[in-house]
């Protein structure tokens, strides 16, 4: 008999999934992992004559297809030739056509980076002078739509399927044996292994779309198909599949030959399947590991074993969890969790928490790499919640630790005691259950027995005045015994429900078990964000030209992050202004991400004061020309001096903010 899930478990549950998909749906489409660091030629520049190729480096390798890199003249037609090539290092290059006329040109790049991330944008140059386009280039989100959002939904469900599976086997195997014949504790692993395995398929035909089109028509494309097969990630989830299928024939020894064992035979055959089972589980978190970001970056060699430990140790405590959950509500009667399982439980998670502060330091450490990228990248600031996560999952577990401690006590120390009389008095959970106490061997069996049970057999007639047949007796027996067997497990059902500190058990590893999914679900988002380090060192590229005035003679560059406070509205403002002298100048405005990729913002406005003589502020209104490019010709500047320059950015129709940094003109 199993335990009714109430309906404020449900409630508790629906909001849990409700938060999860929130979480999931506000993660949008993947943050590059790889940055552009540098163009040539470099974004916005006015070149007088056209260029013979066009080149772009980012932060670390990338992969690149046919169609990764594309540049496109005024009217949207592709200037480029041939197929994109390595031009030394993380430099890739094009060629172009011969003879491009004067106008602005896009240049559209989508690739993938070695940590598997799609990244994707876009910037303009002009040959000659700037002219308007007709290239829109409002779609460079890598990763977006309905397949990222897919692909985003089957990174969560494989995280969740990997842990429930190797978590509840190791809780199994190291904690309550005995719980390999719980049919609950069976599903649970089964469907663990069902979800990692339906996710990884599905990840697999979704990749080549997330990386490329992002079209939901693509996802059966099985040329595709083909060549997400020769990438890293490709490989890594083809691997995981087949550990999946030594997996599926651990489950199959744990629930069957194991589970069938006396408990003295289970030994060597536990050591065994820990071996197995521990090697399985490294293989399927090494999946993650060699494709990922402990693949790239700082210290490969060290990252991705401390990723493996890192997995491992989630599994271990989260999976763990979710079977001591569904053991303490769903076991049988007569197949209690027992305390000691609950206090086994209790030392592998305070084991896997410490083996998770100590990876996750080096972990944060490798991906942020300075104080300031805790809070001042999103990355960071995810970070962040999680720990706050982990700390009070971890505060909700010393509570737990305390009810298993009472309950431990109370299991070695029964309520009630024999009365003088032989009578046995009622438990205080038989009390709470409104049980009465139970009778003297036997008197249930008389009580319950019609009349002439005992007389022999021959003794009793049937309707017709003949004896009762022999089986016709074996058949009622049978039949008594299981009445018997049921109202003696409902009975210890719930007396066992009654217990104040099984409750008290329940409850908290449930507030643990729904605190673990929005966990997960961070986490997920987590490995979907750019980290910090790159991040941080994407921003520092991006202003590496003079982000003050440049000398009277040249053009002036200015670079002015800005910050809206609405969604996406974190950026940076780069302000061209040519030659940077009194009378006509060339003004051109990009706005960017901070990790330089172009944005649409609906109004852009500049302002020029000289505070010294009093003149201004002179607005200016320039033209949109491309997504995130804005360009003004004749701007007219009346008198040399350090002028102030005002530029105020709109994000949306309530959000905007006004940056302003001071230039030598003329």
């Amino acid at each position: 008999m199993t335990q009714t899930i109430t309906p404020r478990v449900r409630t508790l549950a629906l909001l849990l999934l409700a938060v999860t998909g929130l979480l999931l749906a506000a993660a949008g489409p993947a943050s590059a992992h790889a940055a552009l660091t540098g163009s040539d030629p470099r974004q916005g520049v006015v070149v007088a004559e056209a260029p013979a190729q066009v080149s772009l480096t980012f932060s670390e390798e990338v992969a690149m297809s046919d169609d990764s890199l594309r540049v496109l003249d005024p009217e949207g037609e592709r200037v480029d030739a041939g197929k994109p090539y390595n031009a030394g290092g993380t430099t890739y290059s094009v060629r172009l056509r011969g003879g491009l006329a004067k106008g602005t040109y896009t240049v559209a790049y989508q690739v993938v980076s070695a940590d598997s991330h799609p990244v994707a944008g876009a910037y303009t140059f002009s040959v000659g002078a700037p002219s308007k386009t007709s290239v829109a280039v409002g779609g460079q989100e890598a990763g977006g739509g309905v397949v990222g959002l897919l692909y985003g939904l089957g990174r969560y469900v494989s995280y969740a399927g990997f842990i429930v599976l190797a978590g509840g086997a190791a809780f199994v195997l190291a904690c309550w044996q005995r719980g390999a014949g719980v049919r609950a504790v069976q599903r649970l692993v089964v469907s663990g292994w069902l979800a990692l395995t339906a996710a990884t398929l599905a990840l697999l035909l979704l990749r080549g779309s997330y990386t490329t089109s992002g079209k939901v028509g693509d996802i059966v494309d099985l040329d595709l198909l083909g060549q997400v097969l020769q990438t890293k990630t490709g490989a890594a989830l083809v691997s995981r599949l087949l550990l999946l299928a030594a997996a599926a024939l651990f489950v199959a020894v744990l629930f069957g030959a194991y589970e069938k064992r006396e408990d003295a035979e289970k030994r060597d055959l536990t050591f065994g399947l820990a071996i197995g089972g521990t090697v399985v589980a490294a293989g399927l978190a090494a999946s993650w590991s060699m494709a990922e970001h402990a693949s790239v970056g700082l210290q490969p060699g060290i990252a991705m074993p401390v990723d493996v430990v890192h997995l491992l140790a989630v599994a271990a405590w989260l999976g763990g969890l979710a079977t001591l959950l569904v053991a303490l509500y769903r076991a049988p009667a007569d197949t209690p969790v027992e305390s000691f399982a609950v206090r086994r439980f209790s030392r592998v998670a305070f084991g896997s928490v410490l083996a998770l502060v100590a990876t996750g330091a080096y972990q944060s450490w490798r991906q942020l790499g300075s104080w300031s990228a805790l809070t001042g990248t999103r990355y960071g600031q995810l970070l962040l919640a999680k720990i706050a996560l982990v700390l009070l999952l971890v505060g909700i577990a010393w509570a737990s630790r305390r009810w298993t401690g009472r309950l431990a006590r109370s299991v070695a120390d029964p309520a009630g005691a024999r009365t003088e009389d032989g009578a046995e008095d009622r438990t205080e959970g038989e009390a709470k259950a409104g049980i009465k106490g139970s009778p003297e061997p036997g008197a249930a069996t008389d009580a319950a027995e019609p009349a002439g049970r005992h007389e022999p057999t021959g003794a009793r007639l049937d309707a017709a005045g003949g004896k009762a047949p022999a089986d016709e007796d074996t058949r009622r027996a049978a039949q008594l015994a299981r009445q018997r067997a049921a109202v003696d497990a409902a009975r210890n059902k719930r007396l066992r429900d009654a217990d104040p500190n099984r409750f008290g058990l329940r409850r908290s590893v449930l507030a643990e078990a729904g605190v673990a999914v929005v966990l997960l679900a961070v986490t997920t988002v987590l490995t979907q964000t750019e980290p910090g380090r790159t991040e941080q060192e994407a921003r520092a590229a991006a202003s590496s030209p003079s982000s003050s005035s440049a000398p009277a003679a040249g053009a002036v560059t200015l670079d002015m992050p800005f910050d809206t406070g609405g969604q996406s509205g974190k950026g940076v403002v780069r302000l061209d202004i040519d030659p940077a002298r009194v009378g006509g100048n060339e003004l051109h405005l990009y706005v960017q991400r901070p990790d330089g990729r172009a944005i649409d913002v609906p109004e852009v406005k500049v302002a020029f004061t000289l505070t010294a003589k009093g003149i201004g502020p002179l607005p200016v209104a320039p033209d949109r020309i491309t997504t995130g490019h804005w360009a003004a010709s004749g701007v007219q500047i009346p008198m040399a001096g350090d002028w102030k320059v005002a530029v105020t950015v709109r994000t949306s129709d309530i959000d905007q903010v006004t940056v302003t940094k001071n230039a030598q003109i003329g």
